[in-house]
C-alpha cells in the first residue's frame, strides 16, 4: 500500500523454523496464526518487517488462510539519520509530559512524521481522522526534529485555555516549593505569560517570580539603573500607594513619571522590573504590576530598594 509491489524469489528465502524444540512457536508462525484467528485484513507496520512478509505469506498460503493487505511504514530516524533510539532522547510518552509538552501537540507532531495533508502543519485529532489515508504516507524515513515539536507545542500553548494550563502547571510549581496562596490568580497569570514560553516547564519558571521575590545582581542593576533615574523611582514609590490599581492607571503613572523627570520609558520600565522581579524580562509592566497587586508591589519595592541603591552608589 505504500512501497508498491515487492517481489521476492522463493530461492532467496531460508527454510525457517516455525516451532522450537520446546514446542513454542516462533514469531513468524505465531503472528500469522494470530492475524488469521483475529480476522486481520490490513497489516500496517514498520518497514523493518519487509523481510518477514514473504515468509509469512508462504505460511498463510500453506495454511489456506486469506492474505491480508500489507503497508510498511518508513522508520523514524534521529537527527543524525540513524534509527531513533534511547540515545536520541525521550522514549516514553510520559517523559514528554514531564518535559511540559501538551498531548495534542505531541499527537499532531507524530501524525505529521512521514505523512502530510498538503502544507497543513497544525491540525487536531478530528481533522487527522478525516484527512488520513495510507496513500499519503511518505516512502522515505522521517527525521525526528525536537525543535519542530517545541515550536508546535508553543503554538498550542498560546491557544490553550488559561484555567487548564493553570492546573497543568501546578505540579511543576509544587516541585519548586511555590506557595500558590501567596501570589496572583494563577489562571490570569498564565494568560499573561503563556505566549512567551514553549513548554509547561518554562511556564512554571516564568510565573515563579510572581510568587517568590528574587533580587537582581549588582551587575544588572548597574547596567540598567542610572543615578539620574533615582529621584524618579523615589517619586514612583510614593505614587504607587495612591494610584488607582488597574493596568491603564499604572501605565499612565509610569509614563507621566518618565516624562516629569525627562527619562525614556526604558529608563523606568526595565529597572523597575529588575527591582521587583530580579529580571528585566517580563510581560507589559502595567499588566504585570496589576496582577502582582498593590500590597505585594509596595512590599517588594521596600525590600529591594536598599539593595538597588547600594548597587548604583
Amino acid at each position: 500500500m505504500i512501497k508498491g509491489a515487492i517481489t521476492v524469489a522463493n530461492a532467496e528465502l531460508d527454510d525457517l523454523v516455525i516451532v522450537r524444540s520446546d514446542g513454542i512457536p516462533t514469531y513468524n508462525f505465531g503472528v500469522v496464526v494470530d492475524d488469521w484467528d483475529m480476522g486481520i485484513t490490513h497489516v500496517i507496520r514498520g518497514d523493518d518487517h519487509v523481510n518477514n512478509t514473504p515468509r509469512q505469506i508462504n505460511i498463510l498460503q500453506a495454511l489456506g488462510a486469506p492474505i491480508p493487505t500489507y503497508a510498511h511504514v518508513p522508520m523514524i530516524l534521529g537527527p543524525d539519520g540513524e534509527r531513533l533510539s534511547k540515545r536520541h532522547g525521550a522514549v516514553s510518552v510520559l517523559q514528554y509530559r514531564d518535559e511540559g509538552f501538551l498531548p495534542e501537540a505531541l499527537l499532531n507532531y507524530l501524525a505529521r512524521l512521514g505523512w502530510g495533508h498538503g502544507d497543513e502543519e497544525k491540525f487536531d485529532l478530528t481533522q487527522f481522522i478525516e484527512w488520513f489515508d495510507v496513500g499519503h504516507v511518505s516512502h522515505s524515513a522521517a527525521r525526528f526534529d525536537a525543535g519542530k515539536l517545541t515550536w508546535l507545542n508553543q503554538q498550542y500553548l498560546k491557544e490553550a485555555d488559561n484555567a487548564r494550563l493553570a492546573e497543568l502547571v501546578r505540579p511543576f510549581l509544587a516541585m519548586q516549593c511555590v506557595d500558590l496562596t501567596l501570589g496572583p490568580d494563577l489562571a490570569a497569570l498564565v494568560g499573561l505569560v503563556k505566549e512567551r514560553v514553549s513548554s509547561i516547564v518554562e511556564l512554571a519558571d516564568a510565573v515563579h517570580i510572581y510568587f517568590h521575590q528574587v533580587l537582581a545582581t549588582v551587575e544588572e542593576l548597574k547596567a540598567r539603573l542610572g543615578r539620574d533615574a533615582l529621584p524618579a523611582f523615589e517619586q514612583l514609590r510614593v505614587d504607587l500607594v495612591t494610584v488607582a490599581w488597574d493596568a491603564p492607571a499604572i501605565s499612565r503613572l509610569i509614563k507621566d513619571t518618565a516624562k516629569a523627570f525627562n527619562l525614556k520609558m526604558g529608563q523606568i520600565g526595565m529597572p523597575l522590573r529588575l527591582v521587583l522581579f530580579g529580571t528585566a524580562q517580563t510581560p507589559a509592566i502595567d499588566q504585570t504590576l496589576f496582577l502582582l497587586g498593590r500590597t505585594e508591589t509596595l512590599r517588594r519595592f521596600e525590600a529591594a530598594w536598599p539593595h538597588a541603591l547600594a548597587a548604583v552608589e
